[in-house]
This record gives C-alpha cells, structure tokens and sequence, in this order.
C-alpha cells in the first residue's frame, strides 16, 4: 500500500509541524492507507492521539513512525503505545548492504549515505562535522533537556572518541568538565538512546577472578568518530594510536548488524590486568568469542586462550582485515572482514 503525498508528515517542516500542532485529530483522523511522520520525537504530544487513532475499528489508517532516537527516550511511546506498536532499529550502511571489497570506505567515511557515498572525501569529511555540530547544537540539547553548553557537549563527546573502545568512567569525565557524573552518566545514556553510542557491559562469568566490570562505548558510526578525532583520511587514520580501537569499533558494528544480535545479547571480557575478548555474544550454541586485529597476519595469543577457557566459550573468531579465512588452533578461526556475510549465513 503507498503512501499519497499528502499522507507524509516532516516535523522538521514548519508547515507540517504546525498543521499537527494545530490540530492533530482533523489533519490526521481522515486520512487512511499508509500515514508517514518523521522525526516524530519532535512531538511527543502526539502519542495519546495516535492510540485512539490505532483502536478504530477496521484500521482505515496505519502509521510508519520514523525519528531518531529511542523509543525509550520519547516521552509516551510506552505508555500510549504499548502493544500497538512494532521496533525497527536502523542504522547506517554496512558490509550487508557494499560490496565488501570497499570495506575501507566504509570504514574510514561510516555508513551515512551522504558521508559514504561523496564523490570527494573532502565533501564526506565536511558533512560528518556539519553532522556534528548540528546534532550537539540540536538534536542532543533538545534530548538532554540540558544546561551543558555546546562546548561542553562537544568536549564530552571528544573525551568518548578518545576513550573508544577502552573503559569508561564517568567520574573522570566528570571531573574534567566540572559537574557532577551523574550528569556525564545521563548524557552517555542519551547518546546510547540517540544510536551515536554502543554500550557494551562487561560479561561477568562465574569466575574466581578479578573481573573489569567497567562498560565500553563505541561510536556506532566510524565516520562519527573519525571526524571527531580529525583523521580524515586513510593515511591520518592508519597513523593514529587509536587505529586499532576504531577497527574494534567498525568490525564490532558489522559483526551485530549482519548477524542481527539483540544488545543485551553482546559483552566485553577482561580481566584486571590480564586476558581480554573484544566481544563476546549469546548464541543458540553457546558463548561465542570474537577479537578484532587491525593486522593483516593475525594469530592466536595466550589472551585468547585463557579468555576462551575463563568465560566457557564454544569458538573464537578473529576478524582481520584481510581476505582469506583460516584455522588459528581448535576451534578459533580467522575470518577476513570481506567474508563475514558467511557468519550471517550460518557459520556462528
């Protein structure tokens, strides 16, 4: 069933944002077949109303709601909508959906349309920092509801850049922006909730070990998070320290996009001062490991073992960015990022 015109609602237009702000029940109540609202937490008013309009009789009239943050950071989308309403999550481009032969681009620009698809690099840099600073000049104030101003906000979001991929604490960050970390603690779980970060929790299995508990974050779009630090080329990226941890990053996004993992599905391991597995997932199988080697001759060290011994888990997969799979020893193989789509076809 498509969608007239005049079915399509933009909340980011002042035309369409008035007309529902008006009156929602006449502009809304008499139209039927497909009904498209974007950028819908603009408008969270309009929750109530469109329950009474979901409960008619017949359902002359279904709704596509699109914004971009989640549902749980919308006031109403519960309470109002509870068992009317189905999720789909959408992120940027992935391996899944280019040729992997261009996982470079992809990993270097991210997975934003207009970012990855440029016809010049310079044009992909230029829109991922407007990107940016709209979303901290905007998108998050209106989210955070906060007294932060955009400075602070692009320093906090400059320390999570160069935090990516190690441990996160709030209290540092706290300390370096002067207020109080419960404010940092906030302001993490509203860019996790806006899909900018990815918390993975610290898996904690029955060990007689001192575990890391501590969460990590991840930017989800590497494009994001190369812009933030600057590095806007292959040759900037490949000789930053933090090359590595933007690997885990881009290989992590791929690895639960094309495998379609839930979030509470997918772990960090480590040990204070000792073994560490990049990723670990709950599978029908069992526990599955995966480590992330920006070297093109990856191999198995002693962190993978005793991490696959501690934490129980039943294969390791080392991603590399390479195109040639191979065994690493029992039941740990390397895999070339080209090739993940066979995970997603029934490998893990």
């Amino acid at each position: 069933m498509g969608a007239e015109p005049a079915n399509c609602f933009d909340l980011e237009n002042f035309s369409d944002l008035t007309r529902l702000q008006d009156d929602a029940m006449t502009a809304l109540g008499r139209l039927s077949g497909l009904v498209i609202i974007d950028e819908v937490q603009r408008m969270p008013d309009l929750f109530p109303l469109l329950r009474v309009l979901a409960d008619r009789p017949g359902l002359p009239a279904r709704f596509l709601l699109l914004g971009s943050a989640a549902p749980q950071l919308v006031r109403g989308v519960s309470e109002s909508l509870a068992g009317r309403v189905s999720f789909i999550d959408m992120g940027g481009l992935h391996l899944g959906e280019v040729d992997p032969a261009d996982y470079e681009r992809l990993w270097l620009r991210g997975g934003f349309p207009p970012a990855y698809l440029a016809s010049e690099l310079e044009r992909s840099v230029k829109w991922r920092l407007d990107y940016v600073r709209t979303f901290i000049e905007r998108d998050l104030r209106e989210l955070a509801d906060t007294k932060l101003g955009s400075a602070d906000l692009r320093r906090l979001l400059l320390l999570l850049a160069d935090a990516h991929g190690q441990p996160w604490n709030n209290s540092d960050a706290a300390r370096i922006l002067g207020v109080n970390y419960k404010t940092i603690q906030r302001h993490v779980d509203l860019l996790c909730g806006a899909f900018v970060l990815r918390e993975l929790p610290a898996f904690l299995p029955n060990v007689r070990k001192r575990l890391r508990k501590a969460p990590k974050y991840y930017f989800r779009d590497s494009g994001l998070l190369h812009a933030l630090l600057a590095l806007p080329s292959a040759e900037h990226l490949y000789a930053h320290r933090g090359v590595g941890a933007s690997w885990e990053g881009f290989a992590i996004e791929q690895i639960v996009r094309l495998l379609e993992l839930r979030d509470e599905d997918c772990f960090n391991y480590a040990v204070q001062e000792g073994a560490e597995m990049d990723l670990v997932v709950r599978r029908p199988e069992g526990w599955v490991g995966f480590e992330f080697k920006a070297s093109s001759a990856p191999r198995v060290t002693a962190s993978i073992r005793q991490s696959m011994e501690d934490a129980g888990l039943s294969r390791v997969y080392v991603v590399y960015p390479g195109e040639k799979d191979f065994p690493l020893g029992e039941n740990i193989d390397a895999v070339g990022i080209r090739n993940l789509r066979r995970l997603a076809g029934g490998g893990v």
